[in-house]
């Protein structure tokens, strides 16, 4: 028979089994990350190791910037998502509405090139891009047109019904192209009369169509439909991996730097775990990994190019740096809502 010792023993090994057993159990962090490419490559490449050593499973929210933002919006109270990646000019807003946390000090943030610091290190750029001008190569063999060199090829009467352009009341893409046409007509980001008044008796006449996001461009080069659209380098080299006939152009005027970038989510219940997934996606080699796999520029500039043609797509976009511009994103956001209605009344309507 047990005795009241040996039971009181047992009882406290039990105790201590279950209480070892619930300090084991695997966390759950959730990130919200744009579906596709990036968050193929994350999840297969990037966050194994990570989940592997922290003892924690990634669950990714996927979803666009807008998308991703209006997630995080409608839980601020009581966060459902502990990290989020978004493109810039969102992040820019996400920040301004309180959803991001102060990142941490770490080895690896210190490495991040200073452009991709946010102020106060409210976020933090782990991509980098831009948007310039892409082709589809085949049209334009077919039609014996050279290659676009200019934003103002967009407007070319020879372009009507070849011109796809992502809405700029949802897309960082067809913004950035709205904003170098206005900047080349006169304005800046606290003036956008020019191009408002200008854009539909010129490049508007050429688009074939609006478009929320570029999804939709691989799908319109195969049908023969895009002829020339805004898009990054990062992008074209993707739809060239899957057979597309597209190439990159870096306007003469300069392209537009284009961040993707993360946050930690405030008060989201994991600050610690969050905190070091951020810090472990700007290290070198999770850096390393996007690049071979996702064609993802490093915001890290200690990483590594794993193969030649690694190397010449950070050599490429080195050169495209040199020419690149800086959008206002304050007095974008300040006007944002008032561009969109406009947008979406005149141009799309």
């Amino acid at each position: 028979m047990i005795n009241a010792k040996s039971l009181m023993i047992a009882m406290g090994v039990a105790l201590a089994f279950s209480a070892s057993q619930a300090s084991a159990q695997t966390k759950t962090l959730y990130v919200g990350l744009n579906g596709g490419t990036l968050e193929r490559a994350y999840a297969q490449f990037v966050f194994p190791e990570f989940e592997k050593a922290n003892n924690v499973k990634i669950v990714v929210v996927p979803g666009t910037s807008s998308e991703i933002l209006a997630k995080a919006v409608a839980t601020k109270d009581k966060p459902q998502m502990q990290l989020m990646f978004l493109d810039d000019g969102v992040m820019y807003r996400a920040i301004e509405l309180g959803l991001c946390a102060k990142l941490q000090a770490s080895p690896e943030l210190s490495q991040v090139d200073k452009l991709a610091r946010f102020k106060d290190d409210m976020a933090v750029g782990t991509g980098m891009g831009m948007t310039g001008l892409a082709y589809n190569t085949k049209m334009f063999k077919e039609k014996g047109w050279a290659p676009p060199t200019s934003w103002m090829d967009l407007a070319d009467p020879k372009f009507k019904d070849k011109v796809v352009f992502q809405s700029v009341s949802a897309s960082s893409f067809g913004l950035h192209a709205f904003l170098m046409f206005n900047r080349i007509l006169g304005g800046n980001e606290s003036n956008v009369e020019p191009a408002f008044s200008k854009f539909r008796d010129s490049i508007g006449k050429n688009v074939i169509e609006f478009i929320p996001n570029s999804s939709k461009v691989s799908e319109m080069i195969q049908t023969g439909d895009a002829g020339i659209f805004p898009l990054t380098p990062t992008l074209v080299e993707t739809f060239k991996s899957q057979g597309l006939p597209v190439e990159y152009v870096q306007p003469k005027e300069g392209s537009v730097v284009l961040m993707y970038a993360a946050c930690v989510i405030a008060n989201s219940g994991e600050d610690t775990l969050a905190q070091k997934l951020a810090a472990f996606i700007l290290s070198a080699d999770s850096q390393s990994k996007m690049l071979a796999e996702a064609n993802s520029i490093p915001a890290n500039p200690t990483a590594k190019a794993s193969s030649p043609d690694a190397q010449t797509k950070l050599d490429a976009f080195h050169t495209y740096m040199k020419t690149a511009l800086v959008v206002d994103w304050n007095a974008i956001n300040a006007k944002r809502p008032d561009w969109n209605n406009r947008w979406n009344r005149i141009i799309e309507r």
